[in-house]
């Protein structure tokens, strides 16, 4: 299978990007991305926060998948890795090999700069995309927390 093309995402971009995320949004049940969609591409366009992304595109260059990715200190190993945080195909192209090009894209860009990794999480129940996952990475024994802020001031804080 011959993969598509990826490439950075350019402002003109900005259209084919939104149904993008609206559709990544949807998969993982997040209907509320909708007031911060114009903060999120400001952001991803710009790679504010060392966010890069790219995109995978049809024969006609238009955008049918995404990856947004940020470089991570590993410092038990020393090292630098590459995080991948979305990546999302449009329905009508899975199949064809975006989710891959974009993966294998990511591996020969860690390797050109010297990163360890490129790490990624996923939803347990995402079947498919993880069939995609099984055949390019391996799967770890780590499981993932989400620890959310304290919305209380912290009183101590005052004191230092």
């Amino acid at each position: 299978m011959v993969l598509p093309p990826v490439r950075p995402l350019r402002r003109s971009d900005r259209e084919a990007w939104l149904a993008l995320y609206r559709g990544y949004a949807a998969f993982y049940g997040r209907d509320d991305v909708a007031g911060r969609l114009d903060a999120t591409w400001e952001r991803v366009a710009d790679g504010r926060d060392g966010i890069e992304a790219l995109v995978a595109v049809d024969a006609d260059d238009r955008p049918v998948g995404l990856a947004h990715v940020r470089e991570f200190a590993r410092p038990l190993d020393g090292t630098t890795g590459l995080y991948l945080d979305d990546l999302f195909v449009a329905e009508a192209a899975r199949g064809a090999g975006a989710g891959r090009a974009l993966l294998e894209h990511l591996r020969a860009a860690a390797a050109r700069r010297g990163l360890s990794v490129v790490r990624w999480i996923t939803a347990e129940d995402n079947a498919a995309a993880r069939r995609t996952y099984d055949r390019v990475a391996a799967a770890t024994s780590w499981v993932t927390y989400d620890l959310a802020p304290d919305p209380r001031p912290d009183d101590d804080a005052s004191a230092r």
